[in-house]
């Protein structure tokens, strides 16, 4: 089934800005939104969602500056490929006809017809120049892609040809400036109240964007004199992107200086990774605000806010933007950024974020050559017993993390090793499409609850392994989770045990004779281990699921709570959830 990649199984066993606003209407809940389809912005997708009936009804808008066309296909795919996806397409025959159907695209990229067709309401209006059609989420068709709560690549691909037939048109045939994809979140869940507060601007200035393909760019931000003189709340973030670049801003994110109050921050500006930079700027590391393509504002719960600012605080932030430039123009001048809402008339309750997942070490790896080679971090009762108030915490929103080779990411939540609903979970994860969400439900945390974050990767195209770090050829599995009341533990993460990840060095050693050098660092001996046979790369798994761990059950000055976390078994989740029921439309739409 479509919609159900290889790492979505496992778990069983460019460039965009849209606008969102969601209301209720008899009843109903209802969301709408809105999305720039192509790097020209000729063509925007605006989409309605209710939840209701569990629909979206999608609008394609086609401005002044498009060109014309006899067809136009849109559809999902499960990483933005044409080949193998599921489209609705629209079409118009030599005599001026108009078609409507529901297709899906072979491993060539040719369309066939689907036997049911679940593509509905069509209808084409000239003077707008404007397509509508609905879908269901999930319409139990074999052939179509099961449309899911994370991220969506949409397809898209257009064409001028005269049709006398759909069938075997190849929609990948065409131009590179005739098809594409975005990333998008389409089942966003209802807003909280627009709040009341003061906007807090951390943008780029005219700045002349390099003529790379790809630019990380940092700016140190001094916060104004009355941010710095009281705690105030963050209690909104959005993006400001200069009107034209929404092709090039990729994403951004507002990092906090942790450091001494009173330690003045080098002005810097440039590249982020520079040998210029100023190491001292590398504490400008904690997120207070991210933005992703295609994200919608971030609200908090109205009993909370994010604190920034304060005598107690160090007076300095850090905007980092990333610009996506394939065509590698020197001519982009952008002023965008992140808008904090503030406010010093706090709310009952401090958010903050915790971490989840693994801990930033070289003791993990991903070997070469795995479609889908998983790993997890674990946050084991005992840290939540001692971390979290009697009355538990609030989770609201999270951030899923890797780098390059993630697919995949899921965090599980047990209480007395029952487990309950996922936390949150992206079965098809972009490393380029990195959002804070809002969940569709509050989840509480109790002391003593087990959490455990899986993330999947794949590098089938890499023969060494792949070493947990903080490069992004390093790899990474985090949960950056929002919450409220804020306590004092702040990082609740895992690791293999050093005993353990020794013996297997050992082994490597002395039975396959590997290069291994025991006064080496982790990273040097996994880089020795080669080739990555199936077998090996079997053994290595079993190490990591199977042996002790090391626990970073971390305060918030990083020191970690009192006790020993060294070697302690993993957790098992000895009753699991069930599989989630379908919802399907009670009857397919005839051939």
């Amino acid at each position: 089934m479509k919609g159900k990649c290889f790492v979505a199984i496992f778990f069983t066993l460019i460039y965009y800005h849209y606008s969102f606003t969601i209301h209720e209407q008899h009843d109903e809940i209802i969301a709408e939104s809105e999305s720039v389809l192509d790097p020209k912005g000729e063509l925007t997708l605006k989409w309605r969602v209710n939840y209701n009936v569990r629909k979206i009804r999608f609008s394609l808008n086609f401005n002044e500056k498009a060109p014309s066309i006899n067809w136009f296909a849109l559809g999902f795919s499960d990483r933005g490929d044409l080949e193998n996806s599921d489209v609705c397409l629209v079409w118009t025959d030599y005599t001026g006809l108009d078609y409507f159907e529901d297709m899906h695209a072979d491993g060539n990229g040719k369309l066939v017809r689907d036997t049911h067709q679940n593509c509905e309401d069509f209808h084409v209006d000239r003077k707008t120049r404007s397509v509508t059609f609905e879908r269901y989420f999930d319409t139990c068709d074999k052939d179509d892609y099961v449309i899911e709560d994370g991220t969506v690549h949409v397809i898209w691909a257009r064409g001028i040809d005269k049709l006398f037939s759909s069938k075997g048109l190849c929609i990948s045939c065409t131009s590179d400036h005739d098809h594409g994809f975005i990333r998008v979140r389409l089942l966003t869940p209802p807003s909280a109240p627009q709040p009341s507060a003061h906007e807090l601007r951390i943008t780029n200035k005219q700045l002349k964007v390099p003529g790379s393909d790809t630019t990380y760019w940092c700016k140190v931000v001094k916060l104004p004199a009355f941010v710095t003189e009281s705690v105030h709340h963050i209690v909104k973030f959005e993006s400001t992107i200069t009107r034209g670049n929404e092709g090039l801003v990729h994403h951004m994110e507002v990092f906090y200086c942790d450091d001494d109050p009173n330690k003045e921050m080098p002005m810097f500006e440039g590249n982020c990774f520079s040998p210029k930079r100023p190491e001292s700027t590398k504490v400008c590391s904690k997120v207070k605000a991210a933005w992703a393509m295609g994200a919608p504002p971030f609200i908090y719960p109205q009993e909370a806010g994010l604190p920034l600012g304060g005598p107690k605080a160090n007076k300095y932030v850090m905007l980092e933007v990333h610009y996506n430039n394939p065509d590698l123009r020197n001519d982009w001048v952008d002023s965008s950024g992140i808008i904090l809402h503030i406010t010093d008339n706090r709310r009952k309750y401090d958010a903050a974020i915790m971490e989840l997942g693994l801990e930033y070490t070289d003791k993990m790896a991903i070997p070469g050559g795995q479609e889908a080679f998983s790993l997890t971090g674990y946050c084991i009762p005992q840290c939540t017993a001692v971390g979290l108030p009697a009355a538990g915490i609030v989770v609201f929103g999270s951030q899923l993390h890797t780098h390059l080779t993630g697919a995949a990411v899921r965090t599980r939540h047990a209480r007395g090793l029952r487990e309950l609903p996922v936390l949150n979970e992206d079965l098809h994860y972009s490393t380029h499409f990195q959002e804070i969400r809002i969940l569709h439900r509050p989840v509480r945390i109790l002391p003593g609850d087990y959490l455990e974050t899986t993330c999947v990767y794949n590098t089938r195209d890499k023969e060494e392994a792949t070493i947990g770090g903080h490069a992004i050829t390093d790899e990474m599995c985090v949960n950056y989770m929002h919450y409220y009341p804020a306590t004092e533990l702040e990082v609740c993460k895992s690791a293999v045990s050093n005993k353990a990840l020794e013996d297997y060095f050992k082994f490597e050693k002395r039975w396959d004779n590997m290069s291994i050098s025991f006064e080496a660092a982790p990273r040097a001996n996994y880089l020795s281990i080669k080739p990555w046979t199936p077998l090996r790369a079997k053994a290595l798994h079993m190490l990591y699921t199977e042996s002790p761990i090391s626990m970073q059950c971390n305060k918030s000055d990083g020191n970690r709570f009192q006790g020993d976390w060294e070697g302690i078994e993993i957790p098992k989740i000895k009753v699991p959830l069930r599989d989630a029921p379908r919802f399907c439309p009670k009857m397919h739409s005839g051939s």
